[in-house]
């Protein structure tokens, strides 16, 4: 089970140990432990609230966690055994309607060159660069293997065509450089850059349909909380919608 950690005023506790409760989400059990914060809690009490929680969560099996937005005590988690949930899976289920998003930020009046890169050829990049080539008329793929059965795959199946490339001066020439993987090779040069597998990377508002934002918890990580949603199947990928500011 994934868990949860929430910041509670002191006002709704009860003072002492909080035992994790099940909270449900959208359907999806996460074990809940809360965090009594007031306004003038002192840092060192918070930190160590923080870390009793994490050890409570632990000792119930957990290891992974939805955490409050901006929370500052990963050292105190880590060494309890448990740490947030990892959003790079989300990243790249998203990586089309994020590139997009990113390409209409950088070219407002439409059009654009995309390049993608990867250190191989998986499953989730090679959805997001059929996406990506049904809507652009120019994306570059820079893979070590497997580009040439993609290319040829839409090109049958769509009537679409996706140019491959290892030039460094093509890849360079693109507005945008989606990467699924580190490619220092590729980094430099101060050119646009969404880098979906790095999990501090800032990334734009993640919306849902009205009737499921309404259920949602509003004080925690959102990215996290998503990507724990889709993971457990109580969300689709569909059903988020990337803003574009």
């Amino acid at each position: 089970m994934i868990g949860m950690l929430s910041w509670v005023p002191p006002e709704r506790g009860t003072g002492g140990k909080r035992t994790p409760q099940l909270r449900e989400v959208l359907g999806m059990g996460f074990l809940e432990a809360q965090v009594l914060r007031g306004a003038r809690t002192p840092e060192a009490i918070l930190r160590r609230r923080a870390a009793s929680a994490a050890k409570r969560l632990r000792r119930a099996g957990v290891t992974r966690l939805v955490l409050p937005e901006g929370f500052p005590y990963g050292a105190q988690l880590e060494r309890a055994g448990v740490g947030p949930i990892a959003t790079v899976p989300l990243r790249q289920l998203l990586a089309a309607e994020l590139a997009r998003a990113a390409l209409a930020r950088l070219r407002p009046s439409g059009g654009g060159r995309l390049a993608v890169a990867g250190e191989r050829l998986s499953g989730e990049l090679a959805r997001a660069v059929t996406e990506l080539a049904l809507g652009s008329r120019y994306v570059l793929l820079d893979v070590p293997y497997g580009g040439e059965a993609l290319a040829a795959q839409l090109r049958r199946e769509y009537g679409v065509s996706l140019l491959l490339t290892a030039d460094r001066t093509q890849l360079a020439e693109a507005d945008l450089l989606v990467l699924f993987g580190p490619r220092p090779d590729l980094e430099e040069g101060g050119r646009a850059v969404l880098r979906l597998y790095d999990e501090t990377a800032p990334l734009p508002a993640l919306l849902l349909p009205p009737a499921l934002e309404g259920q949602l918890p509003q004080s925690c990580s959102r990215p996290q909380l998503l990507a724990a949603l889709v993971e457990g199947g109580a969300l689709r990928a569909g059903q988020i919608t990337v803003g574009q500011g």
